[in-house]
């Protein structure tokens, strides 16, 4: 099953790097590819922006991959239930898992129509290259997580 995380804008310095070694760490445990597409034209108005991105973000999803939209309004998922939506995902026999991120507006309304999940990373919001830091690592986590190996020290009780 390819995983896919397809975002609005480029990324560059620290946080470009740090993005890189999570993908690195990442594709050890799935087929993962990493897109990005442009950020809408600027001088335009937000609505415009949005519908720009969108359909350009759903260009690259795949007819019958799960789309899964990260969005403040979506809902919290652990580490545990991410490496679990990915391994049900492959019992499934999906093509693949589609993670999307949007850019400066967020999301246009027809990706989150389409998305099949909608996932929050908190309740703050994240520039789009944090964003994608942090979903790279839990992607990274997951894997982890589902082959049993000591990266994830999650659920510990004191």
């Amino acid at each position: 099953m390819k995983v896919r995380v397809v975002a609005v804008g480029g990324m560059k310095g620290p946080p470009a790097a740090l993005a890189d070694e999570y993908a690195r760490r990442a594709r050890r445990y799935w087929s993962l590819d990493v897109e990005e597409v442009a950020n809408g034209a600027r001088g335009k108005d937000p609505r415009g922006v949005l519908l720009a991105e969108g359909e350009r973000l759903l260009a690259r999803v795949g007819a019958r991959d799960r789309l899964v939209a990260l969005t403040r309004e979506g809902d919290p998922l652990s580490s545990e239930d991410l490496a679990t939506l990915l391994e049900e995902s492959a019992l499934r026999s999906l093509p693949g898992v589609a993670f999307v991120i949007g850019g400066a507006f967020g999301l246009d309304a027809s990706v989150l129509e389409r998305a099949d999940r909608r996932l929050s990373l908190g309740g703050v919001t994240l520039p789009h290259e944090l964003a994608r830091v942090v979903l790279l690592e839990q992607l990274y986590r997951a894997g982890t997580i589902k082959r049993g190996e000591p990266y994830h020290k999650g659920g510990l009780e004191p």
